[in-house]
């Protein structure tokens, strides 16, 4: 039985087990209705994700059109895209985490693979349903705004004019490591039995990673960090422009995740393991 633990004598904590690991196949799960209704959940949050999104920054492109009676000083500005990616992927992320898990995101759900918190058939149908949803989404906005879309490029993730390859790629790994490793952090349930003194939203650090990193990496390569989001846009779009580096957005992403995943599970939780053993084994 766990017991509690007291801590300064203000606070207590419990005893935590690791649940086992996700079976890599798990045929079991396709005969669940709360398997199909989790990959409906992942298209459908991330079609309003982009749909969302994708819309703002069409927007402000239109509003900041000097050519076109804009105004540059106009629009939400860069800040207000990154408000409208966190703040998007917060309310999708509490809607959908009790239902799928809120991953919205394919690196997401290759990170928490490798981890082992979803089998492989999941991660394989989250993935192609956040793809699908994409497109779906980003279909929506071109529809709605047939006299920009094209023309202000579709929102469509471009490596940008004075940045090398090798430094768009840079930025998304390192921007995805940031995602990632705060969607570890923020739903580790040991972290959460050690810590129970410490209320945390999890869509809110995870909404404010996705923010803060979008503040950095706008310039640089209008910031992925989610492989559906590029190629849902790139799919509509449908220019070769925006082909062009797309594998960035792909190979970049999924790198971070997977860095992201290991530091978590065998450099973090390996020394938090280490040091309540250590704290247990002490005799005073």
């Amino acid at each position: 039985m766990a017991k509690d633990i007291e801590i300064g004598g203000n606070y207590t904590t419990k005893d935590y087990q690791d649940p086992p690991p996700a079976p890599l196949i798990d045929a079991e799960e396709l005969t669940k209705w709360s398997f199909y209704r989790a990959i409906i959940a992942e298209f459908v949050a991330t079609l309003l994700f982009l749909y969302i999104t994708v819309l703002t920054v069409i927007g402000y492109s239109h509003q900041t059109d000097v050519s076109s009676g804009g105004d540059q000083c106009g629009g939400v500005g860069i800040l207000g895209i990154a408000w409208a990616f966190g703040g998007m992927i917060f309310i999708l992320v509490y809607c959908t985490a009790g239902i799928s898990g809120g991953h919205i995101n394919p690196a997401v759900t290759f990170g928490l693979f490798l981890a082992r918190k979803v089998s492989l058939v999941r991660a394989i149908m989250y993935i192609v349903a956040q793809c699908l949803g994409a497109i779906c989404g980003c279909g929506l906005v071109k529809g709605f705004q047939k006299a920009y879309y094209v023309s202000y490029g579709g929102g469509a993730n471009v490596l940008n004019d004075g940045y090398n390859t090798g430094t768009g790629l840079g930025a998304e790994i390192i921007g995805t490591f940031v995602l990632v490793y705060t969607v570890f952090s923020a739903t580790d349930p040991k972290r959460n039995a050690r810590d129970s003194h410490v209320p945390v939203l999890a869509p809110l650090p995870i909404g404010f990673a996705v923010f803060m990193v979008h503040l950095a990496t706008i310039p640089i390569t209008g910031t992925g960090i989610n492989p559906a989001r590029s190629f849902g846009a790139a799919v509509i779009f449908g220019k070769q422009k925006a082909w062009d580096d797309h594998w960035i957005f792909w190979v970049g992403p999924m790198a971070g995740a997977g860095i992201a995943a290991l530091y978590h599970q065998y450099v973090l939780r390996a020394a938090a393991a280490k040091s309540v053993g250590s704290f247990k084994s002490t005799t005073y």
